[in-house]
């Protein structure tokens, strides 16, 4: 399977929705590659929502939006057994959960209990719903959002749910030029009717079988487990990153590496998505949060701490 190529593909299809934002579509196809999920803290207004629906269409999956409100119950996220009174027996009805796509609008919004409803599905790609486990359709992709300005009335995730996600970013502002191209793009309609399908669903869960080909040097490896064991005993950190922290560097190392068309993996894929993947799983001291430090500074520090391998062409192959 070319991953590259199939990226490109999917990568092309949705900047001609997403305007100047490739290296957080690169970093969403790396987090659905590597089997993992995506949350996006931002303000609103800056795409978020239009990024799952612009992937979805381009790979032909299914997408299901849950609006996060605190009086969302578990069950409108998991299903729930209806009772059927022509047949006198329940019958399972799946909540939106079962997409190949679940976008979690302002998942802080949502109480912990429904938060919690997330979980297993994320984790083991399953739901259990009154003792029967139902099991979830690949390729599955949770893409939360949270809005980092406005506190009132949200429910923190707490770290637990946090380590969950692969990773963690921003889209932010575009600049003019690509806000221009946005506004010419939206003057005869919305762009996003105008895409398709470019890869389907079982081309993209053939990648990520592909992913997990890719070589990692036993370098390299020794190089991931440095920095996140370093991250353990740092001086601001309070919690550092855990085995789960060092399986995500492992896995999302390999997924860029195929999506930059390799077949293994060097010190600079480490590198560029170091803080996607960390900085959420980094808890800092309340004295240092005073001193205005940020995980981004302390993952920073970190890695030039830590010399970086050199591979020798044998590590390559």
């Amino acid at each position: 399977m070319d991953v590259a190529t199939l990226a490109k593909k999917i990568i092309a299809n949705s900047e001609r929705v997403i305007m100047g934002k490739r290296q957080q579509i690169v970093f969403s196809l790396v987090a659905w590659f590597a089997e993992g999920h995506v949350l996006m803290e931002d303000v609103p207004g800056v795409a978020k929502t239009m990024l799952a629906r612009t992937l979805a269409k381009s790979v032909g999956c299914s997408l299901k939006r849950v609006q996060c409100t605190p009086d969302l119950l578990p069950t409108d996220v998991t299903g729930a057994s209806i009772f059927n009174q022509k047949t006198n027996e329940f019958q399972f009805r799946p909540g939106p959960i079962f997409a190949n796509i679940v976008l979690a609008d302002e998942i802080n919004r949502t109480t912990p209990r429904t938060q919690a409803a997330l979980l297993e599905a994320m984790a083991e790609s399953r739901v259990t719903v009154d003792g029967t486990t139902h099991t979830l359709a690949p390729p599955f992709l949770v893409i939360a959002t949270q809005n980092p300005i406005d506190h009132e009335g949200t429910f923190p995730l707490p770290e637990a749910q946090l380590d969950r996600f692969l990773m963690k970013f921003s889209l932010g502002y575009p600049n003019m030029d690509d806000e221009l191209k946005m506004l010419g793009a939206l003057e005869s309609g919305n762009p996003l009717d105008a895409i398709g399908p470019v890869v389907s669903a079982e081309e993209l869960v053939a990648c990520q079988k592909a992913v997990r080909t890719i070589h990692i040097d036993e370098k390299v490896r020794r190089y991931i487990l440095e920095i996140v064991h370093q991250s353990r005993k740092h001086e601001h950190l309070a919690l550092g990153g855990s085995p789960r922290a060092s399986i995500a560097l492992f896995r999302a190392s390999q997924a860029l590496a195929a999506i930059l068309g390799r077949k293994f993996v060097s010190p600079d894929d480490v590198k560029r998505i170091l803080a996607p993947v960390m900085t959420h799983r980094m808890i800092l001291r309340p004295e240092s949060r005073l001193r205005k430090v940020s995980a981004a500074d302390v993952l920073e520090e970190i890695v030039s701490a830590v010399p970086a391998p050199v591979l020798d062409v044998e590590a390559r192959v």
